[in-house]
C-alpha cells in the first residue's frame, strides 16, 4: 500500500503543477479576447485565428486543469445531501462514483480520442475557416486531459482506501473546502498582525 500511496502523490504532484500553471491561461484568454474585440470593433479587422486561439486556450484549462479540480475536491457534487451522509457512507459514494463513472468514462474518452487525434494530425488536419489553426492540437487536449483526469482518479480511489483503512489522515474532515482555505491564507498573509 505505501507504494501505491506514493504512486498517489506523484499523481497529485503532477496534477497540481499542471493546473496551477495552466489556470494561468484564463488571463491570457481573457487579453487575446478583449484584445480581438477591441480590434474587431475599433479598425474593424477580424482573425479567425485569434477567435479559435480563445476557444483551444479555453479548452486547455477546461481539459488539462480538471484534474486539479478533482484533487482539490472542487468539483460539483451535491454538498446537501452529501453532508448529512455519515464519513462511511461518503467514502463508499465516491468509491462507487469512481469506479463505476469516472474510470470507465476516462478509459472510453482516452481510447476513442486517440485514433480521432492521430488521424488529425496524420493529415495536418486545419480549420475550415479561413485564416484558422491546425486542429490537431486541440483534438489532442481531450486525449492527454482524459489521461491526466483517469490517473487523478486512479489516485482518488488509492487515497480513499488509504484513508478508509486509517492509513491516511482525511483532508476533507475538516468540512471546508479548499476555496475556502484559500481565503483563510489569503485574509492571513493580507492581515498578519490579527487585525
Amino acid at each position: 500500500m505505501n507504494a501505491l500511496i506514493k504512486t498517489s502523490r506523484l499523481i497529485d504532484a503532477l496534477n497540481s503543477r499542471i493546473g496551477k500553471i495552466l489556470s494561468w491561461l484564463i488571463v491570457v484568454v481573457v487579453v487575446v479576447s478583449a484584445s480581438n474585440a477591441t480590434v474587431r470593433k475599433v479598425l474593424n479587422i477580424s482573425s479567425n485565428a485569434w477567435l479559435e486561439l480563445q476557444w483551444v486556450l479555453f479548452g486547455v484549462v477546461f481539459l488539462l486543469c480538471s484534474p486539479w479540480t478533482l484533487l482539490t475536491n472542487e468539483h460539483v457534487r451535491i454538498d446537501i445531501v452529501n453532508n448529512v451522509l455519515p464519513r462511511r457512507v461518503r467514502d463508499i459514494i465516491e468509491l462507487v462514483g469512481h469506479f463505476l463513472f469516472l474510470l470507465p468514462l476516462t478509459i472510453v474518452m482516452v481510447v476513442t480520442s486517440i485514433p480521432f487525434f492521430l488521424r488529425s494530425f496524420r493529415i495536418n488536419e486545419q480549420s475550415t475557416s479561413a485564416g484558422g489553426l491546425p486542429q490537431w492540437p486541440a483534438k489532442s487536449l481531450i486525449m492527454i486531459g482524459f489521461a491526466l483526469l483517469l490517473l487523478q482518479g486512479i489516485s482518488e480511489i488509492i487515497k480513499r482506501i488509504a484513508i478508509m483503512q486509517g492509513r491516511l489522515a482525511d483532508p476533507r474532515a475538516r468540512g471546508s473546502s479548499s476555496a475556502e482555505a484559500e481565503v483563510e491564507r489569503f485574509l492571513a498573509a493580507a492581515n498578519p498582525d490579527g487585525r
